[in-house]
């Protein structure tokens, strides 16, 4: 059964998250070294990215998160460190995507520990399906490269089929590029880890 109002007030409040967005993304994006994009999608605490953007100074870092009081504390760490290449922003990874500047490429993406929504009804809520990844592809520079880690095995298997069937993505055997370790990190017993590689896009006029 549809519900107009419900409806409506959700349009209504997905245009006002998209409006903000755009706005903050704008404006951290107009800085020089934000033409490539660093990105962590579900930064918690800001914990590893922090740690990554003190290590790369050089480098332009986002993380986000759909919690807010994560974000107020990731902010809160990036100050007192005096990380000016940090920004945590508080906004879903869609709506990130479809918002993110043209002229920005996202070169790396981290995807560390998840909510790997274990029933079987709740799989739809996984952040790593294949429409995310041909999103992301759009937004990726060519070459970029995708980290992923869990905890929850069924979810590796499953992330690493979908990028073997994926068009823009392939899995890699490269290391690990930094290790910062996390609070879901120091909680697992043990987890996996994938890279995978952003294609090039196909020039059309070779075919």
């Amino acid at each position: 059964m549809d519900h107009p109002a419900r409806t409506a007030a959700y349009h209504t409040l997905i245009h006002q998250r998209k409006s903000i967005l755009t706005d903050t993304l704008d404006r951290l994006c107009a800085q020089p070294m934000a033409g490539s994009v660093v990105w962590e999608v579900g930064c918690g605490h800001g914990h590893f990215l922090a740690a990554y953007a003190h290590a790369h100074p050089d480098r332009f870092c986002i993380g986000i998160d759909l919690v807010s009081e994560r974000i107020e504390r990731a902010n809160r760490k990036r100050d007192r460190a005096g990380l000016t290449n940090l920004h945590f922003i508080h906004a879903d990874a869609r709506l990130f995507l479809d918002v993110l500047p043209a002229h920005v490429a996202i070169s790396t993406v981290f995807v560390l520990f998840p909510d790997p929504w274990p029933k079987l009804r709740h799989h739809k809520h996984r952040i790593m399906q294949p429409e995310f990844l041909r999103q992301l592809a759009q937004r990726a520079g060519e070459g970029a490269r995708l980290y992923f880690r869990t905890d929850y095995r069924p979810y590796y298997d499953e992330t690493r089929q979908v990028i073997a069937s994926h068009p823009d993505w392939t899995c890699v055997e490269e290391p690990w590029p930094f290790e910062r370790e996390t609070v879901f990190q120091s909680r697992a017993e043990s987890y996996a880890s994938l890279v995978a590689k952003r294609h090039a896009p196909i020039d059309e006029g070779r075919i």
